[in-house]
Parts: C-alpha cells; structure tokens; sequence
C-alpha cells in the first residue's frame, strides 16, 4: 500500500510546501526549519517513493505531481529544490489556482543540456542510471558529493546529506531511475514563459548540476522572476548558507 509522508510544523501565516531533491526526503530541511517555522507553517514532505513515502513505482512528472495535490493547502508557497523544483513547477502550471507563488532552489526547467541550453550532459545522466542497478548506495554517494563541490565545506556538507539519506528509508532502484529520467527527459521552459504567479529563483554560483548560466538564460527569458545567485554556494544553498537562503525566503514572501 502506498501512502506519502507529509508532516505539518511552524507557527507562521503562510503555507510553505518543501519538496526535496532527487534521492533524498524532507530531513534534508532540518536545519532551516528552526529558522523558517515563525514565519511560516511549514509542510515537510517526501516525494513519492523516497524516504517515508513507501510503495509507489517510478512516476512521471505528472504523475509525481497528481499525488501530492490531495494534501496541498489552498494558496501555499510553493518551494522545490533541484529535481522538486520541477514538481513544484508542474504544479503551480497545471492548478494555478492552488499556488501563491513558486521558489526554486539550484533548479532548472530544463536539467539536460540542449543546443545552447546549459545543463547536465545527457551522458552524464545516463551514466548515473546504468550504475544504479551495479552499485546503489556508491552511485547516490557519487550524485551527493557532486551536489556540494566547491564549497567551503564541501566535505562536512556532502556528509549532511549523506546522513539525510541513511536517516530513512531508501528509495528503490526503480523510483531513483524513475527521477533520473524526469531530470533527463522533461523540459518545462516554454510552459513556464506563460505562467503568471510570483516566481522567485534562487541558484548557487557553484553549482555544477545547475550552471550559473541559467540564471542568466532566464533572467532574460522570464524578466519579471527575480533570481539570486548565492556566491558561495553549490547545489545546497540551505545547507551551505542557511541564514542567507532564509532570509531571501521571508522577504520573498513579505
């Protein structure tokens, strides 16, 4: 039986909904929420088939998103972090009307590079895939240090997020593939040339995963979404630079 994980904590007027990247679950958060619950009502969630959201296959990104509609408060924030970011994306398209505004964090529209596009080599995707199935646990450590290269304290930081991992329940080989070909395979920048709720973006200058270059691309293409490029930063703002990252949080939704 599938059923997804989804806990509620924060004192604040806002509905803020967390959605966490690929091969992790909302533990991820834990140390912006002390500074985040005055301010908001926090709803802390694992994704369809990762961490404490057991029994689902792989989804699609449609898919991913249908299941969490049923628990969405009416006008939250929206907030989703790499490969959350386009869920959280998918939602404020398809149901406008539910979302106030969307935040993405070190997210793209588009992960996979394309033409000009900026992105993740679609080798290195399909790389990551084909490991999966020979060594699980070596192929996710690998995808994690990435996520924090180049920071101060890239090694303290990927450790963090390893130890967000182990702290639940593993997601399958397939639900992991299932993530892996939404960041390979969806595109949502002309969907989202039309959408009019406030989006704020926020990126790390960093990040390998998603190039500073994006920012750039869109800040152009979407000229009424403000974007922050956090300069030390890699593909974890909030763990990185937490009081930063919260602070750009709360005055985006002052």
């Amino acid at each position: 039986m599938s059923s997804l994980y989804w806990h509620t904590i924060g004192e604040g007027d806002y509905d803020l909904v967390l959605l966490h990247g690929w091969g992790l679950n909302a533990e991820v958060w834990q140390n912006i929420v002390p500074r985040l619950r005055p301010h908001f009502r926090l709803h802390l969630v694992d994704l369809p088939g990762f961490g404490r959201s057991q029994g689902f296959g792989a989804l699609t990104l449609p898919e991913m998103a249908q299941q969490l509609l049923p628990h969405l408060p009416e006008r939250a924030y929206l907030l989703g972090w790499s490969l959350g970011g386009l869920v959280a994306s998918h939602i404020a398209l398809t149901q406008p009307e539910r979302v106030s505004a969307l935040i993405s964090v070190a997210s793209s529209p588009c992960f996979t590079a394309r033409g000009d596009w900026p992105g993740i080599k679609p080798e290195t995707l399909e790389s990551f895939q084909q490991q999966l199935s020979h060594d699980f646990q070596r192929t996710v450590e690998r995808f994690l240090a990435l996520q924090t290269m180049g920071t101060e304290n890239a090694r303290q930081d990927a450790r963090q997020l390893k130890e967000v991992v182990l702290s639940q329940p593993m997601p399958s080989v397939a639900v992991l593939e299932g993530g892996l070909a939404i960041l390979r395979q969806d595109d949502l920048r002309d969907a989202l040339d039309g959408l009019t709720l406030p989006f704020l973006r926020i990126y790390g200058y960093l990040d390998g995963l998603v190039p500073r270059r994006v920012a750039e691309a869109l800040d152009a293409r979407w000229p009424d979404s403000p974007s922050v490029v956090m300069e030390k930063a890699a593909h974890a703002p909030f763990i990185s630079h937490p009081d930063e990252f919260c602070q750009q949080i709360i005055d985006f939704a002052q």
